[in-house]
């Protein structure tokens, strides 16, 4: 089942699009701000994201503009913004699809629907091994370890990324934040960092409190010392 992750601040309106797409076999979760919708993308594995351009707290061309990031996944823009020059904003900050309100509950979901058949064709099946017990693939977002099938989410999944890219070098916390979000994002959050690490750890380390492939570089950041 496909997550969506619909950013929008009407909250009739969100109810009515979230029922109707439920309706079609997808999961809908609803964020009424860009904060909450922040939080989603760090905690869940998010498969599209419907997205308002008008929010309490920001704008969501500069919220699309920040998470491309990172989040490479689908973005239709969902919203009143209809002047030309917003629509050619919304494709050039990364968007899929940039649909203008009112809209039809139906062409919503088939332009949903043709976006994720585009996707699955052009998808790449890309599976790294680590070692004999360990394996990770970055399109999936999935961890095999052992006989352990393991879901990551956005930001776990490009933290892992980095640091086995990056194999052998120390990456410092702020080199890490930097990668993770834009430098100058309302969102950096060191505890954040902390906080994937520590769950990535959980997820691929047999003693997470002695880890073995991401070393704490104690005074520096952290490094991947895992053998391939």
């Amino acid at each position: 089942m496909k997550t969506l992750l619909l950013v929008e601040d009407d909250k009739m309106l969100s109810r009515g699009i979230k029922f109707n797409l439920q309706e079609e076999g997808f999961n809908v979760i609803s964020a009424y701000c860009l904060k909450e919708a922040q939080e989603e993308l760090n905690k869940a594995s998010i498969d599209l994201i419907i997205l308002d351009v008008n929010l309490p707290d920001g704008n969501g061309f500069d919220f699309c503009e920040k998470i491309r990031n990172y989040y490479d996944n689908p973005i239709i823009f969902l919203t009143a913004c209809d002047m030309e020059s917003d629509v050619v904003t919304g494709f050039k900050l990364g968007a899929d699809d940039y649909i203008t309100k009112p809209f039809s509950l139906s062409i919503l979901r088939e332009r949903i629907l043709a976006i994720f058949r585009r996707y699955r064709v052009n998808e790449k099946k890309e599976q790294v091994v680590v070692n004999k017990d360990l394996s990770f693939d970055f399109e999936k977002m999935i961890i095999n370890n052992k006989d352990k099938v393991l879901t990551l989410t956005p930001t776990e999944n490009k933290l892992l990324k980095i640091m086995f890219e990056s194999k052998g070098q120390v990456m410092t916390r702020r080199v890490l934040l930097e990668k993770l979000w834009d430098n100058d994002s309302n969102f950096v959050d060191e505890h954040a960092l902390t906080v994937n690490i520590n769950r990535l750890r959980n997820k691929i380390e047999e003693k997470p409190s002695k880890p073995k492939y991401i070393k704490t570089i104690y005074g520096m950041g952290y490094m991947w010392v895992g053998e391939e």
